[in-house]
This record gives structure tokens, sequence and C-alpha cells, in this order.
């Protein structure tokens, strides 16, 4: 899990990063296009980091509940998070 973490740190730290450089292009009145390039590259390393955490959550935190017997709860958990994806 620790892997996984630094792995999921690192991800936010970089997209941290691409968020202050985007600020700072706003500030100083850079190209639009140049912001909206830099603006999607974020937009996809969120969804990295989102793919990265929910593997993460799929391979230990979900067989784990339901080893524990939380069958519904895992299910509701899923659910929620397909229904949130969807929108």
């Amino acid at each position: 899990m620790q892997a996984d973490k630094k792995h999921i740190l690192n991800r936010l730290a970089s997209i941290e990063g691409h968020l202050r450089g985007i600020r700072k292009m706003v500030e100083e009145d850079v190209y639009c296009v140049d912001i909206l390039k830099q603006s999607y590259a974020v937009e996809r390393a969120l969804k990295a980091f989102e793919s990265a955490l929910l593997e993460g959550h799929l391979a230990s935190c979900v067989p784990t509940g339901f080893r524990e017997g939380r069958d519904d709860e895992m299910i509701r958990e899923l659910g929620e998070l397909f229904e949130i994806a969807r929108k």
C-alpha cells in the first residue's frame, strides 16, 4: 500500500504544480489557448489519479470488505461511485 500511496501523492503533487502554473499564466495574461492546453493536461492528470485510486480500492479495500462480510456496504459504495462517474 505504501508504494501505491507514494505514487498517488506524487500524482497529486504534480497536479498541484500544474494548477499553480495555470494560475500564474492567468495572472500574467498568457494566451488563452496555452492556458487551455495546460488545463486539459490537469484534467488528464486528475483522471489518471482517479484511475490509480480506484484501482487500489478495487484491489485492496473491496476484497477486504467482502472478506469481512460487508457485502452490502461494498456493493452500495461501488454503486455510488458508478453513479458519480456517469455524471
